[in-house]
């Protein structure tokens, strides 16, 4: 049975997926072919370097033209789609994963605290 964040991240996923098949025919018109999920990754950790700089610029150690707020929400949203997508390209379920992982970080969290 799934729990509400469950669904909430399958929502999410399959949003993201379909903005994903838009890409696809952009890359197929452009490249003849779609990304690899090598190229995948290098899109995300490229998102996750913007993401390093601009939390640096709303923390006032890094300049950048712009709402340094409002470009880190699109970033950040914009790294959830790229764990997504590549999450389905390596037939991982996210949603399911996600709820295991949490439930196994919390099981170890409550652990930790209560043995003080």
């Amino acid at each position: 049975m799934s729990t509400p964040i469950q669904d909430g991240v399958e929502a999410a996923a399959k949003r993201a997926g379909q903005i994903r098949d838009l890409y696809e025919i952009l890359e197929n018109r452009i490249n003849g072919r779609v990304w690899s999920t090598h190229e995948l990754m290098l899109g995300f950790t490229n998102d996750v370097g913007t993401v390093g700089r601009l939390i640096l610029a709303k923390e006032g150690t890094w300049d950048i033209d712009g709402d340094a707020t409002a470009q880190l929400e699109h970033k950040l949203a914009e790294s959830m789609w790229w764990v997504m997508v590549i999450a389905k390209r390596l037939d991982i379920d996210i949603a399911d994963a996600f709820a295991s992982t949490m439930e196994q970080i919390e099981a170890g969290l409550t652990h930790a605290v209560e043995v003080d």
